[in-house]
Parts: structure tokens; C-alpha cells; sequence
């Protein structure tokens, strides 16, 4: 089997095999993966003025399944894969957020055209585990998303003034940062101020400890030229966005709420300057009556084009 014979179902498709020359195809030819990523048509580059839609996968590599009652919608990877096709195909959806097992599944079904790629960065703080904040890189890496083609890295930087492992993300981190600006890469960092207090770490979502968080993390790495801020909505985002001039997207976060007043509570943040677009994920993935493809537009016309205004 090559890569150019590789057909599959279209989304929605419930044969328990329709995935199945992805398999083939990681056994027989593993060099596919390179090769479709360097065939694939690139993204026509960003714009300010032109916000940016990306959607973000990467929540199964750190074991993260769960959205709203259902602690394992992301486990089906065939699922997963089926909502990420019906997403990509939405042309105003610019790329994809992934880890590197679900961005080369991506690839190969070639599902990028024309699509920005993120890759994520550090996966290693599993919700629950003893040593949560002590956040390890075992994602991408700058040198294999440069060797893929691909726009930048993603690092979520969590900083816990109550764990003496705080110190080590901060390092980390500015690593990352920088060997992604060494390969020309955009470094998407997305901070919070963190307690290890409890059971599990827990993100404070105070407008005081977002505007903490980037002020710490956009002064990470020796440059910060091809930075970009990751943040989460919060009340008075006029604030956050006041505590920077680098390009900022906006997470989902947990989709805690429902889904037609999470994509409400995004539309007036996406009026402040600075926002360069939306980076979500489980909201428009996995939406309250399961319609991915009107989600996603419902979002999409949440974000501002101003290249076509004049």
C-alpha cells in the first residue's frame, strides 16, 4: 500500500475499519508521514487584521477524555478523528493544534491543505498524577515541527508559587521557546497561575492571576519576537489583553457550560486588539447536540476579517 492508494470513509461513516489503512500505512511505509507533510499545500500565512481559527487536539496525550459527563469522549480515536475531518473541512478553520500521533494521522489523511500546524510541546503533567506541575516535554519537539513544515509549538506553562517545581517549568519553558525561535517557529505559550493544593493542580482563573501569568510568561526565552500568548476568557479581558503586545488566541478551556453560551462568551474578547483568533478544542469538537460542522461555523463568525473590510 502506498500513500497515494490510502482511501477513506467519509466522516460519520460507523465502519469499525475505516481507519484501518492508517495502521497499514505506519507499518509498511512510516516515511508517508514526512512525505505528505512535505507535499501538502502551506498555509498563505498570517495577517493582522485576519483572525486566526485553530483547532486544538491534544488533550488524549495527556490523558485528559473527559468532556462534560463523559469521562472518555476523546478515548475513540476513530470518533475523534471523524470530528476533526468534518472541522478541517470548514475552509475558514485556518489549522490544527495536535499532538504528533494525532497530527500524522492528520497527514496522512490529508486533512491539512492549506492548514496552519501547531504542535504540542509537553504532555507530561497527567491530571492526578503525584507530580502534576512538574510538567515534562514529551510532545514535539522544535527540530521534528520544523522538519514537518509546520507554524510553531505549543507549551502549557502552569506556575505554582505553593510547588518547588515551578522553577524547572519556568527553564523548560524558555528552552522551548527558544529552539522554536532558532527554527523560525511561532512559541504559543499558554500560562496560568497554579495551586497544587488538593488532590490535583487547579488553574486560577481571576482576571488578576491571568494578567500575572503573562506577564511572567511573555518575558520567557532570550527572544520573544515570534511569541504568541495561549489565554483563557475571563471578566475583564480588556485588562489581560492591556499586559501585552504579543499576538494572543483564546482557549475553550473546559466545556463546562453550554456550548451556545460558551461561543457567546468568546464573541466580545475577540473585539480587543491584540486577539489574533480562537484556539478550542472539546467545545466545538464534542458540542451539546453533536453537530460539529455548525459549531465550528457558529464560532467562525465570531472571528473579525478586516482584510476584506477594506
Amino acid at each position: 500500500m502506498t500513500l497515494d492508494s490510502l482511501t477513506f470513509a467519509e466522516p460519520g461513516d460507523d465502519n469499525p475499519a475505516r481507519y484501518e489503512p492508517l495502521t497499514r500505512i505506519r507499518l509498511e511505509d512510516p516515511g508517508a508521514v514526512l512525505r505528505a507533510a512535505r507535499a501538502r499545500r502551506q498555509h498563505p500565512g498570517r495577517v493582522y487584521g485576519r483572525q486566526n481559527f485553530i483547532i486544538a487536539a491534544d488533550h488524549p496525550a495527556r490523558g485528559a477524555l473527559a468532556v462534560k459527563g463523559d469521562s472518555h469522549a476523546m478515548a475513540d480515536r476513530r470518533s475523534l478523528l471523524d470530528r476533526l475531518r468534518v472541522a478541517l473541512a470548514n475552509p475558514k478553520v485556518d489549522g490544527v493544534l495536535a499532538s504528533p500521533d494525532v497530527l500524522e494521522d492528520l497527514l496522512l489523511l490529508g486533512a491539512l491543505e492549506g492548514k496552519m500546524i501547531f504542535g504540542s510541546m509537553n504532555r507530561g503533567g497527567l491530571p492526578g498524577l503525584v507530580n502534576e506541575i512538574d510538567d515534562r516535554f514529551t510532545g514535539h519537539t522544535a527540530s521534528a515541527l520544523a522538519e514537518l513544515g509546520a507554524d510553531g509549538g505549543k507549551m502549557l506553562t502552569r506556575i505554582a508559587f505553593d510547588s518547588e517545581h515551578t522553577t524547572s517549568i519556568l527553564e523548560s519553558t524558555a528552552r522551548a521557546v527558544d529552539s522554536l525561535h532558532a527554527h523560525d517557529l511561532i512559541a504559543m505559550v499558554e500560562p496560568f497561575i497554579a495551586t497544587t493544593s488538593g488532590e490535583r493542580v487547579s488553574n486560577v482563573l481571576s482576571t488578576e492571576a491571568v494578567v500575572q501569568s503573562v506577564a511572567i510568561a511573555q518575558g520567557l526565552g532570550a527572544r520573544s519576537a515570534r511569541t504568541w500568548m495561549k489565554l483563557p476568557v475571563v471578566e475583564d479581558m480588556e485588562r489581560v489583553m492591556a499586559a501585552t503586545t504579543l499576538p494572543t488566541v483564546l482557549l475553550g478551556g473546559e466545556p463546562n457550560g453550554k456550548t451556545d453560551e460558551v461561543l457567546e462568551s468568546w464573541r466580545s474578547a475577540l473585539a480587543l486588539p491584540g486577539v489574533q483568533g480562537l484556539t478550542v478544542g472539546r467545545t466545538l469538537l464534542y458540542p451539546d447536540d453533536g453537530d460539529v460542522a455548525a459549531a465550528v461555523e457558529t464560532a467562525a463568525s465570531l472571528l473579525r476579517d478586516e482584510t476584506k473590510e477594506n
